[in-house]
This record gives C-alpha cells, structure tokens and sequence, in this order.
C-alpha cells in the first residue's frame, strides 16, 4: 500500500473530486472549458497533492505539498461561490459542498500540525 492510500484525509478528498465531477456535469455546456475546468483541476490538485506529498522523503517536503493542496481547497471554495452566483449550483449544494471542502480542509491542518512535531522533535 502506498503511504497516502492510509490517509483519511486522502480517502475523503477523493470522494470529494468524485462529487465535484457529479456536479460539473450539469453546468452549461459552454463553460467545458472555462469554470468547469478550473473547479475540476482545483478539486483533483487536493488529493494530488496529498499523495505526491505522502510520497516525498522529507516531513519539510510533505509540509509543503500540503500547503499546496490547503491553497487548491480555498481556490475550490472561491469558484464555487462563483458558480452559485452565476446560478450553476443551488445554495443548499453549494452549502453541503462547502461543509465537505472545510472539513477536508481541517483534516489538513490537522495533518500538518502533527508533521510540525515531528519535524521539531
């Protein structure tokens, strides 16, 4: 097993994308290659992130993949508001999406703290 298929937070930024795709879906078909696209390669650059991440060979080089998927995840909430705005998403699933990208997003912090320790032991 590779190292990032033991993590929660890996598992549960993949049902993510799966989801975000389910939704994507039914966005204007002129927005393929516009809002569509940058919400599908936010959502994927999470977990990516986590697993290149998890596959480095430094806590400082695991740290920083993680920071990077941090920065996706706002970037993920940012154009999903967007999309809401534009009428492309109902408020309640854009609420129900939020609450998934934020506790995604704690899941990494809490990952990230605990790599603290162990690069300052």
């Amino acid at each position: 097993m590779r190292p990032h298929e033991k993590l929660e937070v890996w598992k549960r930024a993949v049902d993510l994308v799966t989801r975000i795709y389910g939704v994507t879906k039914m966005f204007p078909s002129d927005e393929r290659f516009g809002l569509t696209s940058q919400i599908r390669r936010a959502d994927v650059s999470i977990p990516a992130n986590i697993a290149e991440g998890a596959a480095r060979q430094s806590t400082k080089e695991f740290l920083q993949f993680l920071s990077i998927a941090q920065g996706s995840a706002s970037e993920l909430e940012t154009e999903l508001l967007i999309a809401t705005n534009l009428e492309y998403l109902n408020r309640s699933e854009f609420e129900s999406l939020m609450l998934e990208i934020d506790s995604v997003g704690r899941m990494m912090i809490g990952l990230s703290k605990h790599l603290r320790k162990q690069v300052q032991a």
